[in-house]
C-alpha cells in the first residue's frame, strides 16, 4: 500500500509567538523500522520582497566587511519557497531518538548569527560561539524559559546554553541590534527548518495521525492535521499568505 497524507483546513495564526510546551507529554525513543519520510513545500503567495539592507553602526572593522540584510522574510525568486519555517510533529509519543553528534552551535560571525533559526533538542547543552573576537551580549526572549542577559567579551569563545523546556525563543545582541535569531527547543526530533528552497523533511515517521505545526516568524502559525501510513513517502504543500 502506497503512503499516503490527509489535509484538514489550516488554522492559521497572526500572531508568531507561541507556547509549545504544552502539546506534548513525555517522548519515548524507539527504534522505527517501518517509518516514512514526510516532505513539505512551504511557499509565499504574494510579491517577494526586496531583500532590506542593514545599518551597521560600529564595530565597522568586524561587522562592515560585507553588506547584511534583513531575514525575516526570504522567499525564493521563482519558486516562492519560503525560508526559515521551523515545522514539527504534535501528538507524537514516541519513535526515533536524536541522533548522536557533535554539540549544537550558534554562531556569531561577521556580526550576525549563523544559523539564522537553529533547532536544539530540550535539555542538552549547546554553543553559542564568538567567532568575531568582539564584544557581543545574547539576550533571549520566550515565553517557557527563562531568559539569558549574559555579556560575551572577546575572549569568551563559547557560552554554554541549555534550555528545559520546548519553545521558540527570541535571541538578539544588546551591543549590534541588527542581530537577531531564533531558537526552536525541540520535545523530540521530528523537527525541521525550511531551507533556500522552502522545502524540509521529516525522516523516519511512524505511521500515524499528528499535527503538522508550521511557524514563521513575521507570518506566525500553521497547522494540518495528516494521517501518515506505511509504504511510500508523504508529502504536503502549505502556503503562507501576506502578512495584514
Amino acid at each position: 500500500m502506497r503512503g499516503w497524507i490527509l489535509l484538514l483546513l489550516p488554522v492559521i495564526s497572526a500572531t508568531p509567538s507561541l507556547s509549545v510546551s504544552q502539546q506534548f507529554g513525555a517522548y519515548v525513543a524507539r527504534s522505527v523500522t517501518d517509518g516514512v519520510a514526510l516532505t513539505g513545500h512551504v511557499t509565499y503567495a504574494g510579491e517577494a520582497p526586496s531583500p532590506k539592507e542593514l545599518v551597521v553602526a560600529h564595530d565597522l572593522e568586524v561587522c562592515d566587511q560585507e553588506p547584511k540584510f534583513e531575514e525575516s522574510l526570504i522567499v525564493a525568486t521563482g519558486t516562492a519557497g519560503l525560508q526559515n519555517v521551523v515545522a514539527w510533529l504534535s501528538d507524537i509519543t514516541e519513535g526515533k531518538a536524536w541522533e548522536e553528534g557533535d554539540p549544537t552551535e550558534l554562531n556569531q560571525i561577521g556580526c550576525r548569527f549563523d544559523p539564522h533559526v537553529l533547532i536544539v533538542p530540550v535539555g542538552e547543552t549547546f554553543h553559542i560561539v564568538n567567532t568575531d573576537g568582539i564584544l557581543h551580549n545574547i539576550h533571549t526572549k520566550s515565553s517557557e524559559n527563562r531568559p539569558i542577559n549574559k555579556a560575551q567579551p572577546r575572549l569568551l569563545k563559547r557560552l554554554n546554553i541549555t534550555f528545559r523546556r520546548p519553545d521558540i525563543i527570541r535571541v538578539r545582541c544588546d551591543v549590534h541590534n541588527w542581530m537577531e535569531a531564533w531558537i526552536a527547543v525541540a520535545a523530540h526530533p521530528y523537527y525541521a527548518v525550511t531551507d533556500e528552497n522552502g522545502t524540509f523533511e521529516l525522516e523516519d515517521v511512524p505511521p500515524g495521525t499528528y499535527t503538522l505545526n508550521l511557524w514563521h516568524e513575521t507570518l506566525g502559525m500553521q497547522t494540518r492535521q495528516v494521517v501518515v501510513a506505511t509504504g511510500s513517502d508523504a508529502k504536503v504543500d502549505v502556503e503562507y499568505a501576506p502578512a495584514q
